[in-house]
Formats: structure tokens, C-alpha cells, sequence
């Protein structure tokens, strides 16, 4: 008979004492099992003694988690958490320096373990941590071992951030702004500051006053990546956090003191190849830069300041300089203004007499009249020879420039996601970026010579004008996808993209579209549909089987804890554990956690997701929500919560696990890999038969013959 479901076949381990294979019956106090197994190896005083996982991160067992213990789990007999906790905190107070070395190493690694910290902590340990590092007098591993027990006992929450004393704050700026320092403390260092900022105005304003931007900076140009990361981390964490007024001088400063060339040359261009952390804080930045550009797309033109009017007469002159000189001082005001109008017109503006109505729409607002003036002043025979060249032409045939302009700006608004707020997850940063100074404007001014020759070779009338428009966007966006290196990449293919390339393109996917309807096309579909289908489930099953690293995300910030997850090569088991940053593919041995797929009961997405019910529905949390799934497993329903690094990646896991669960593939990309597979395959079926016309019905069968 099958054992009942509150009842667990478990060992148990001791050093030096055989070990006990027991039945745990889950209904049983903790403590009595506990005694149970003390008595069996003759030890006393089973108060001091716990239980504790020998794989993973070793937690320990409680009436809280033990429900977690599954059939064949490995345990250990260690000793208890206020036990252990005690003895640490007398070894940090030691005055061998051995000692208190290998007491500060235990605790950096069971401070991890929730019941332990929390033990620790009631015994004022913190204090003693605050105490090691406010005399100074320690350096080296046992300063290390200290800030990083320190960073575990905080993760769990119980202690607020502002409770931090002014000393200890003190002695942690001191390690981040003393040049020469060892990099794992400075590593630490920056990760601590990290956390304070967000916690509270008061520490964010303390961070941002002591740790200069310049020092920030100084950190972002070593070899060392870790150090890097934190570095770029602290950096993020203080935009973030920042009000509008002080993002925006922070970024001016950073500028000015070329962050953008210092990222091109030491991170992206760095030896080592960039990881998923680091690129997700490149998007960040790149996305706070753009996003501050949001003050002008929102803000429509004024037409009482002289400022802005100022900038539209420079529009005008900088056009018609000759002309407007030549009228200046020989005609009447009427004069003056008739040829205003009329030159304004020729501008491409649509309201001539008054064309700051057309820049009253926000957005992109002054964001557009800005572009026009930075490509009047920085390209000016580009500006010169676009108005000259539409005005003498026929009226229905001129591209206006103004009008042109403001469209263009907020289509580029729409594609680069101006005034979006970041995600919490992103790592599409472009290259190109990063390697310009003022990326937008210089984009704009490629965009819009771009809208000009399209324009010219649509021959293109002012009814054509969304039509043209809808081309120069999707020969922005195809380009953009090609992921081009520098704005001179970019420029070249955007132009080699012509409206001839665009209408074969479209000619392309439409023939193939058209091609796939014909009803024996369909047919033909409907019989490769499941061998094809059958090769999605095989890649699915060998994706999960080469596993894919997660990251633990917290409400508070993005975190840097990793774990792994992979599929056993015969398909019936996930093997999961924690990982150290760094570990790309861990051996399936490493991974202690286990789940039978047989005991997968439900795969969840999204809102579902008990991770997602727990983190709220807001705004920001709409991309993570996009990346979640969960499987529920075992009789008690356990659950496994998952965040995928990417969209692709949480296609493929929940694909992967729809087979595992016999159940069909739902994600998108199965349906588009299906598209190109199909397509594949019937161009190579169909080849015999190009240029022949398919019939929608097959021919009619002949008689048979005369007898």
C-alpha cells in the first residue's frame, strides 16, 4: 500500500553517526521528531538541535516550511538556530582574529536562511556588525565577511535601512571613495548604498551628497565587472529616485563629463562580453535620457514668447536669408508680412499667417521645433537645399518640410517609447546609442532627409503625405531591427532601404500570403501541420533541457540572486537551485532541487502567477507580468514561480512545459515558427510548380474507357 500523504520517507545525517532512514510523519510536532531522532543517537538536550536541508542553500526545517520536505529528501541533525546564532555572536566578539575570521564566514552564509537572521538579529547582532565596521580597525576578508553577513541580514527585511547609524554610513561612502581599496569591499560597499537610496528621501539625499557622480564614474572606467556592475548599479538606483529637476542636472553633468564615451570604450567595447545585468542598466540609462526629452514633447509652443518666436523667424532666415534681407528695409510692414506668410508657407508650415498653431499639438510639441532648429544650425546645406528645393517645385508636389518635421517627431517619440517608464526587465539597449552625442536630434536628421527622398521617389502629391509617412516609419523600424552599431550603419541602410526595396518587401509577404490560400496549399498545410509541430515540440524539450538562468526580482529592486533550471535529459524530472553570478550552464549534479514531471499538476501565466498576486497590478509591473509563469505541483500543491529573462525565453518554458503536460503549445512564437516552417516547406514541395497557376479544384476525373 502506497504510504499516506502526510507521511515522508527521509534520511537524516549526522557527522560521524550512521544515518537514520526515517518515516516523518508530517502531523507530528516538530520537536517530538526532533527528540525521536536525538534519542536514537543517544544525545541529549534535543532543544538545542534542528533540522536542516544537506543541498541548496541548507535552510532549516519549521512548523512553517516543513511541508516543503518531499519523499526522498536528504536532511542533516545541526545544531539549532538560537544555538548557532549565539555561539556566531560571541565568535564576531572574539579577540582572536581566527576566530572571528571563520564566525563572520559562517554567518555571511546561514545569515541567508530567514530563521537563522532572524535569531541573530534579536541578539543585537546587527550591533555588533555596526560596531566592527565603525572602529575600523578590521580590513581585508574578516571587513568582507562582515559587510556581506550584513547584506544577507538585511535582504530579509526585519531591519529598516534608516535605522543605519551616521558612523557606520560614514565608514561605508569612506570604502567607495578610497581609491585603492580592496574591490570585493567596495563591491559590497556599493550594493549597500544601493539599498539606502529608495529607501528614504533623507539616505538618498546623504548617498548623492557623499558619493560624487565623478567617483561613480572613476568606478565605471576599471577592468573589474563586478565592480562595474555596482558602480552602474548605485548610479541607476540614484536617477531613479531622483525628482525631475535633479534627474535632469545629473544627466547634464554626467555629459558634460562624458559618461557615454567612458560606457562605449570600457563596457561595451570592454574585453569580456557584457552581461544580462549590465545591459539591462544600459536600457535604464538609455531610457532616462530619452525620457527627458518628455518636457518638450509635452509642452505645445506658446505664441507670447519671444523665445520661441525667435526660433521660428531663425527658421525662416536661415531658409530665406537673401530674400528676407533684400525685403527687410525697401517695403511696407503689409509687404514684410506677406512675404512672411509667404516664406512660412514654403517652410511646409500648414497654418501660414500663424504657424505656431502648428506647433500647439503636444505631443511633440517643442520637441519638434527644437529638431527643426538643430538640423537648421548642424546641417544647415542639408535644411538649405530640402526648403529651396520643395518650394520651387509644383504646389502639389513639394514636401513640406515643417509639417514632415512635427510628424516625424513623434513617430520617432512612439519608437524610441519617449516618456515610457522603463521596465523592470529590459535589456534592448541600441549600440548605436551610446556612441553619439545628442542621439535623438542626430537621428531626426537622418529621418528626415530620409522623408525627402522617399517623398521624391513616391513622387508623392500632399494627399500622399500619411502614405509617405507610413513608409519612412517602416524603414525606420525594419532598420532598427537590423540592430546597427553606429548612426553611419544605420544612415546607410535606412537609405538603401528604398520605396522600391519597401514595395518588394510588401510584394514578398503578400505573395506568400496569397500563394498559402490557394485550397490545395491548404491542404497540403493541414498534412505537414503535425510533423512540423511534432519538430517544435523536440527543440521546446531539448530548450529545457539545456536549462535557462532566472533571476529573483523583489518589490524592492532588481536583484542580483540567480537560479537554474533544466530539464533531465529524459524528460521526467526539473532539477532547480540557487547559482552564483558568473555560472552560465551548472552541471545538472549541482542543481540539489527536484521535481518529478509527474507530479506537475498546472502551468500558470501572468495575473495567475502567486508571485504576481503578490507583487500588485500596477503599471510597472506590466512587463513582468508579461514574463511570469508558475507550475503547481505534488498532492499539496507546491508552486515553482519562474520570471523569464525575455518573451522568447517564456515561450519557450511554457511551450516546453504545455508538451511535458501533453498539452497543446499556445505561445506566439510556436504559431510564427509554425508560419516559417510551413512556408519553408511548401516552397520546397511547390518548386516543380513556379510560375504555374494552382486551381482551386482538382481537374474532373476522365470516363473510363470503353469496354
Amino acid at each position: 500500500m502506497p504510504p499516506p500523504k502526510d507521511v515522508v520517507k527521509i534520511a537524516i545525517q549526522m557527522m560521524g553517526a550512521i544515518p537514520q532512514l526515517i518515516e516523518l510523519n508530517q502531523t507530528k510536532p516538530l520537536a517530538a521528531v526532533v527528540k525521536e531522532v536525538c534519542d536514537v543517537w543517544n544525545l541529549g538536550n534535543a532543544e538545542h538541535y534542528a533540522l536542516q536541508y544537506v543541498d541548496g542553500q541548507q535552510t532549516y526545517i519549521t512548523e512553517s516550511n516543513r511541508a516543503e520536505i518531499k519523499n526522498g529528501s536528504i536532511l542533516r541533525l545541526t545544531t539549532s538556530p538560537d544555538q548557532e546564532a549565539e555561539r556566531l555572536h560571541s565568535g564576531i566578539r572574539s579577540h582572536n582574529q581566527d576566530v572571528k575570521a571563520d564566525s563572520l564566514k559562517k554567518l555571511a552564509d546561514l545569515s541567508r536562511d530567514i530563521t537563522f537572521a532572524q535569531e541573530f538579529i534579536n541578539r543585537n547582532g546587527l550591533k555588533q556588525l555596526f560596531l566592527i565596521v565603525e572602529e575600523g580597525n578590521d580590513t581585508g576578508e574578516i571587513l568582507a565577511h562582515t559587510l556581506k553577513a550584513f547584506m544577507e541580514l538585511m535582504e530579509h527585511d526585519f531591519v529598516s535601512w534608516e535605522t543605519l547609524s551616521p558612523a557606520f554610513i560614514k565608514k561605508i561612502v569612506r570604502y567607495v571613495n578610497t581609491g585603492g581599496m580592496d574591490a570585493s569591499i567596495q563591491q559590497l560597499s556599493l550594493s549597500i548604498l544601493e539599498n539606502m537610496v529608495p529607501s528614504s528621501r533623507p539616505l538618498f539625499e546623504l548617498v548623492k551628497r557623499e558619493v560624487t557622480l565623478d567617483r561613480l564614474l572613476t568606478h565605471l572606467q576599471v577592468t573589474n565587472q563586478q565592480l562595474q556592475l555596482k558602480a552602474m548599479a548605485l548610479l541607476i538606483a540614484l536617477l531613479l529616485n531622483a525628482s525631475d529637476a535633479e534627474r535632469r542636472d545629473m544627466m547634464g553633468y554626467l555629459g558634460e563629463r562624458n559618461i557615454r564615451q567612458f560606457i562605449h570604450k570600457n563596457i561595451i567595447h570592454a574585453s569580456e562580453p557584457m552581461g544580462d545585468e549590465m545591459a539591462h542598466y544600459l536600457y535604464v540609462l538609455q531610457s532616462i535620457t530619452l525620457n527627458l526629452l518628455e518636457r518638450r514633447m509635452r509642452t505645445p509652443m506658446d505664441p507670447y514668447s519671444q523665445e520661441q518666436r525667435e526660433l521660428l523667424q531663425f527658421l525662416r532666415h536661415s531658409a530665406f536669408e537673401s530674400e528676407s534681407e533684400a525685403s527687410a528695409g525697401t517695403v511696407s510692414a503689409e509687404r514684410r508680412r506677406s512675404v512672411c506668410v509667404t516664406e512660412f508657407r514654403k517652410l511646409g508650415f500648414q497654418n501660414h499667417s500663424n504657424p505656431a498653431q502648428d506647433l500647439h499639438r503636444a505631443p511633440p510639441g517643442l520637441l519638434a521645433l527644437d529638431n527643426m532648429v538643430y538640423f537648421s544650425r548642424h546641417c544647415p546645406s542639408a535644411y538649405s537645399r530640402f526648403v529651396l528645393e520643395n518650394s520651387s517645385r509644383d504646389d502639389k508636389h513639394e514636401c513640406p518640410f515643417a509639417r514632415s518635421s512635427i510628424q516625424l517627431t513623434l513617430a520617432l517619440c512612439e519608437i524610441l517609447h519617449v516618456g515610457e517608464p522603463c521596465s523592470e526587465t529590459a535589456q534592448a539597449f541600441y549600440l548605436m546609442f551610446f556612441g553619439q552625442d545628442h542621439f535623438f536630434q542626430e537621428l531626426f536628421c537622418i529621418c528626415i532627409q530620409l522623408q525627402n527622398k522617399t517623398w521624391k521617389e513616391m513622387r508623392a502629391t500632399q494627399e500622399d503625405f500619411d502614405k509617405v509617412l507610413q513608409v519612412v516609419r517602416e524603414q525606420i523600424t525594419r532598420t532598427l531591427s537590423l540592430k546597427p552599431t553606429s548612426l553611419e550603419l544605420f544612415k546607410t541602410r535606412v537609405n538603401a532601404l528604398n520605396y522600391s526595396e519597401i514595395l518588394r518587401l510588401r510584394q514578398t509577404e503578400r505573395m506568400h500570403q496569397e500563394e498559402t490560400l490557394a485550397v490545395p496549399v491548404l491542404e497540403l498545410r493541414e498534412r505537414l501541420k503535425p510533423e512540423l509541430l511534432e519538430l517544435i515540440r523536440q527543440q521546446r524539450l531539448l530548450r529545457l533541457c539545456e536549462g535557462t538562468l532566472f533571476r529573483k526580482i523583489s518589490s524592492r529592486r532588481r536583484q542580483d540572486k540567480l537560479w537554474y533550471c533544466r530539464l533531465s535529459p529524459n524528460h521526467k524530472v526539473l532539477h532547480y537551485g540557487d547559482v552564483e553570478q558568473g555560472v552560465q550552464s551548472p552541471p545538472i549534479e549541482s542543481l540539489p532541487e527536484k521535481i518529478p514531471v509527474a507530479d506537475i499538476k498546472e502551468l500558470l501565466v501572468g495575473r495567475e502567477c502567486p508571485h504576481m498576486k503578490e507583487k500588485g497590478s500596477g503599471k510597472h509591473n506590466k512587463d513582468v507580468l508579461d514574463l511570469a509563469f508558475s507550475i503547481s505541483y505534488d498532492v499539496e500543491e507546491y508552486y515553482l514561480n519562474f520570471i523569464a529573462p525575455t518573451r522568447y525565453e517564456f515561450c519557450l518554458w511554457t511551450d516546453g512545459l504545455n508538451v511535458l503536460l501533453g498539452r497543446e503549445m499556445t505561445s506566439e512564437r510556436t504559431q510564427s515558427e509554425l508560419d516559417i516552417l510551413l512556408s519553408m516547406e511548401l516552397k520546397l514541395r511547390l518548386l516543380d510548380l513556379e510560375n504555374i497557376s494552382i486551381p482551386d479544384a482538382p481537374p474532373p476525373s476522365p470516363s473510363p474507357p470503353a469496354t
